[in-house]
């Protein structure tokens, strides 16, 4: 138990300093620094006065993965457009935290640790295990159904 959590301290540590390596690449913005230890920086800002969203609400996004040196591994065509209800379904945690920072129309790139994307066990695809990842998230407009 004592060595496992050493392993997961030791790990946060690394992955912080990836993180922290990532954004000096990318020396032309300010990244920010989250609460739960990700990075980020808007890429575009809505012109929009809506608040953050909130408990319930349904947001629309795209999303692109891609590893800290911006290799893509799944594009946002792969992805495709996703709705979701904030805090009220399951989606991975990045997505959650990230989320909560984007108005419609706002796009920005997020660098997360692992323990936020795929942690020890990858997707079993392209993402490996214990891998921090860039996200870029870009916050749609809902579609009138």
């Amino acid at each position: 138990m004592i060595s496992s959590a050493q392993r997961n301290k030791n790990l946060f540590k690394k992955e912080a300093q990836l993180l922290k390596e990532a954004a000096k690449k990318d020396s032309l913005y300010n990244y920010k620094i989250s609460e739960s230890g990700f990075l980020y920086r808007y890429i575009e800002i809505s012109s929009q006065t809506i608040s953050f969203p909130s408990k319930g609400e349904v947001v629309r996004f795209q999303y692109q993965i891609e590893d800290l040196n911006k290799n893509i591994i799944y594009s946002f065509e792969e992805l495709g457009p996703v709705e979701y209800a904030i805090d009220q379904e399951d989606l991975l945690p990045a997505l959650r935290e990230g989320l909560r920072l984007l108005r419609p129309d706002d796009i920005a790139v997020f660098l997360f640790p692992s323990y936020l994307c795929y942690s020890y066990q990858g997707d079993n695809q392209k993402i490996g295990i214990n891998q921090p990842l860039r996200f870029i998230i870009k916050r749609l407009p809902l579609t009138n159904k």
